[in-house]
């Protein structure tokens, strides 16, 4: 099992940059797919990016391409979000997600391992 716990989140301007941390703590994390999801009030879990366990491989949501980064320090056990050129449209609550597949889908199904959340409010 995997426990994962995420910070970062924050209120800011749009344009602005924040960056999203998610620690892990149990099984070999470095053995696992990690992707980061958002939901917004009254709307469904949304895809935002994934990373493979190796780091080298990265996929992200159309919107989200040229403006979020996402990558993993495996010796840190975390994986990070940065998010530049925000716009109040990415006000959501971030999550993120360790899967056992190998390149999961963009579904949340696809994942096993959840953290909290960390809240991302963009004003204009």
């Amino acid at each position: 099992q995997v426990q994962l716990v995420e910070s970062g989140g924050g209120t800011v301007q749009a344009g602005d940059s924040l960056r999203l941390s998610c620690a892990a703590s149990g099984r070999t994390f470095s053995g696992y797919t990690m992707g980061w999801f958002r939901q917004a009030p009254g709307k469904e879990r949304e895809f935002v990016a994934r990373i493979s366990s190796s780091g080298v491989s990265t996929y992200y949501a159309d919107s989200m391409k040229g403006r979020f980064t996402i990558s993993r320090d495996n010796a840190k056990n975390t994986v990070y979000l940065q998010m530049n050129s925000l716009k109040p449209e990415d006000t959501a609550a971030y999550f993120c997600a360790a899967s056992t597949s190998v390149w999961p889908a963009r579904s949340p199904n696809e994942y096993t391992y959840w953290g909290q959340g960390t809240q991302v409010s963009v004003s204009s």
